[in-house]
């Protein structure tokens, strides 16, 4: 008689997991209001009826992902710090940056982020989810550091900096416009 194996079903919480992660892609690739549930769906194996019972409606889905996404930007935040050669707010937000550079090499990530910063322009929730992330980092960054407002602040706009330097491939151009944009922003 063959033995047979019982198969270990996905918590409910494990399926949100695989679904969320499904969900970073799906809106990735085609942003917010690009993305349906449907897509989510297919891409992870599962009827649209399951997402809606993991997440009430696609906001609700996206608001999740950008949370997500705010985490694993809060989880590198934290590896730089600690990998900090010194302890000065310079070596901890250098580090930080560093760490945060490496972090956006995952384009899903970036894509993820660049949405939804459109998204928020016209949908609150999204909004509230963006500036709920922000906050969270802006204030782990000013205490990790010890930095002032004004080295945060550049910290953040480094980092934006460097968003649009990658996403439009400014490497890609030897042009003086690009190298000035891109004149001590590190990417990957």
């Amino acid at each position: 008689m063959p033995a047979t194996t019982r198969r270990r079903l996905s918590t409910a919480e494990e399926r949100r997991e695989t679904v969320l992660r499904t969900a970073i892609g799906a809106f990735a690739s085609r942003g917010y209001f690009g993305t349906t549930t449907t897509d989510v769906a297919k891409a992870a194996g599962i009827s649209q009826a399951y997402v809606y019972r993991l997440f009430p409606n696609k906001e609700a889905l996206f608001v999740a992902v950008v949370e997500h996404c705010f985490t694993r930007v809060r989880d590198s935040l934290e590896e730089g710090a600690a990998a900090a050669h010194g302890s000065s707010a310079e070596a901890a937000l250098s580090a930080m940056g560093e760490a945060y550079a490496r972090l956006i090499g995952d384009q899903d990530l970036l894509l993820v982020q660049l949405h939804a910063q459109a998204a928020s322009v016209s949908e609150p929730a999204v909004r509230e989810a963006v500036r709920a992330g922000y906050a969270r980092a802006v204030e782990y960054v000013r205490g990790a550091s010890g930095g002032s407002d004004e080295q945060v602040q550049e910290f953040f706009a480094r980092g934006t900096l460097c968003h649009l330097v990658v996403s439009m491939g400014a490497e890609e151009i030897d042009a003086p416009w690009t190298r000035t944009l891109a004149a001590g922003i590190r990417h990957y």
